[in-house]
């Protein structure tokens, strides 16, 4: 498995434990327990659970098995899913701080930085998705 994949699923993988953490005790301060400064923390959960674990596994688990190319690096330049690791977990953390504290210029920029993570991904992958059967 690349180091890009590796990299992308942990990180996917801490965010699922972090989002689930949060989505508990948000949950219990829905029931009444002493923890009422808690609804600053709902876009952080809704980022690490829908943008931090489930894109971000998705992007890993590409990466890894779309098929490679016959003719040099096995997956072309990994440089652009770096960019795009870089890009989308700065994005996670500018979306969801500026969405916690109203701040929509930064929500703004965490968004444009995970739409820049996307496309640096597309550029990557793109070229190595082809039809079943085709080479």
């Amino acid at each position: 498995m690349p180091a890009a994949s590796v990299w992308l699923i942990r990180t996917a993988l801490a965010y699922l434990v972090a989002g689930f953490g949060l989505g508990t005790a948000l949950l219990a301060a829905k029931g009444n327990l002493p923890l009422r400064g808690l609804r600053l923390v709902l876009p952080l959960h809704i980022e690490a659970v829908l943008i931090g674990a489930m894109l971000q596994f998705t992007m890993g688990t590409a990466f890894w098995l779309l098929p490679r190319f016959r003719e040099g690096p096995p997956r072309g330049d990994e440089r652009p899913v770096w960019a795009a690791y870089l890009l989308l977990n700065a994005g996670i953390w500018l979306a969801a701080g500026g969405r916690a504290v109203g701040a929509d210029g930064i929500a703004l920029s965490g968004r444009a930085g995970e739409l820049l993570a996307a496309l640096c991904f597309a550029w990557n992958v793109w070229p190595r998705v082809k039809g079943f059967g085709t080479s």
